[in-house]
């Protein structure tokens, strides 16, 4: 092992920076190689008058510039669309969509995987089915009897990880936010922040969240969705963000115990050379 590697999958765009933005942006200036698959290019995520809707692949094309970009304020290395619709992830074939993140694990060969835990944080159906097949895949890309149209080598994930809200996280957002209960058919679905217990690895990342804000900003098609937080100068955006960095560690090959974790490579930086 000679470059530490870190993928995160996620659904679409905007997902990254809102979510684990400084993290990234911490690894990234670290010199390890993070890497992001987008499930969708988030054709539907229109939130703004509806005269303005520039249509699905219109805003396909928007929100695959404004990753673009955010991907380059992180300094991630590699940027990779699945191309499944927007809201329709769950209904993606699965040999198919499992397939085709094996094939970029297999290629990328990250010794470390970030996905969306199995509450899809807060019930976004695309959610709950990219970490699903993600988890899926992760173990696919490590059977050497698994096969891909690129025929490439198993490739064995050190460690899995679920990107979570906190619950001290969204205490301190909640009232910046508004109402965060949408409707999925005849449910309403919301946040369900996890117990800070069940959190177990927290990154300080504090003096990445200027870029971590500068990253959200290039997602200017989805900035109404953080309410008040949209509005803040960029010093009391960062502070927010900073309290970010959660993570459940869904498996390890190389570490394990209650003790807290301070690094997503914890257990794996020993083996570098």
């Amino acid at each position: 092992m000679e470059v530490l590697k870190l993928l995160a999958v996620f659904a679409h765009p905007d997902d990254e920076s809102m979510g684990m933005g400084g993290t990234l942006a911490k690894y990234s200036t670290e010199g390890v190689e993070t890497h992001l698959i987008s499930a969708s290019r988030g054709e539907r995520g229109w939130f703004g008058p509806e005269e303005q809707n520039p249509g699905s692949s219109g805003l396909g094309h928007l929100r695959t510039r404004e990753l673009e970009s955010a991907v380059q304020a992180l300094g991630m290395k590699g940027l990779y669309f699945l191309d499944y619709l927007d809201g329709e992830v769950d209904q993606a074939p699965h040999e198919e969509i499992i397939g085709k993140i094996v094939a970029h694990i297999r290629r990328i060969k990250p010794q470390v995987v970030v996905t969306f835990p199995p509450d899809g944080n807060y019930g976004h159906p695309d959610h709950i089915a990219i970490g699903q097949f993600t988890s899926a895949a992760v173990v696919c890309a490590a059977d050497a009897n698994y096969k891909t149209s690129d025929d490439l080598a198993p490739h064995c994930v050190s460690k899995l990880y679920y990107m979570v809200d906190a619950e001290s996280f969204i205490s301190l957002i909640s009232p910046f936010m508004g109402d965060m209960s949408f409707r999925v058919g005849d449910e309403v679905r919301g946040e369900f922040p996890w117990k800070d217990w069940m959190v177990t690895t927290r990154i300080e990342m504090a003096e990445h969240c200027k870029t971590a804000w500068r990253a959200i900003q290039c997602h200017q098609s989805q900035l109404s969705t953080l309410g008040a937080l949209a509005g803040m100068p960029e010093e009391s955006a960062a502070s927010v963000l900073a309290m970010q960095g959660a993570f459940y560690r869904a498996f390890s090959l190389v570490n394990g115990g209650r003790q807290l974790e301070t690094d997503l490579f914890a257990g794996l930086r020993e083996l570098l050379f």
